[in-house]
């Protein structure tokens, strides 16, 4: 990529999702912080790395991390899911996470459509 991974917005909109995650995630029951959270947030961060190492690669081996990239998006998204419907994340907060994680998904679709191999 000609810019540096710090200015593409799928990096920009990631950093400010576990910029906003990670203090959010500190007021889920004590008793479940250290398990589930560890889950959301492992998932979380796992999908930035896999982004991070897909933009020091090309070929197929980007691709291989984009689609990991996806896989981890989506246990974000059934995380978020069963934290708002435990009402551990306030409609408000589920509503904001869930239109950040859509943008960075689309985001990732549109990078994978791009990478993927054309065939003909």
């Amino acid at each position: 990529m000609a810019s540096s991974s710090s200015e593409t917005p799928i990096f920009t909109r990631t950093f400010d999702f576990l910029t906003w995650l990670l203090p959010v995630s500190n007021h889920f029951p004590r008793a479940h912080r250290f398990t589930f959270t560890n889950h959301l947030l492992g998932a979380a961060f796992a999908f930035y790395e896999q982004i991070e190492a897909a933009n020091h690669r090309r070929g197929r081996e980007r691709l291989e991390h984009l689609h990991q990239a996806d896989e981890e998006l989506d246990k974000v998204r059934i995380y978020l899911r069963l934290a708002a419907r435990w009402e551990w994340l306030s409609a408000g907060q589920y509503q904001h996470a869930a239109r950040m994680v859509a943008e960075i998904g689309r985001l990732l679709g549109g990078w994978l459509k791009i990478t993927q191999p054309q065939s003909g």
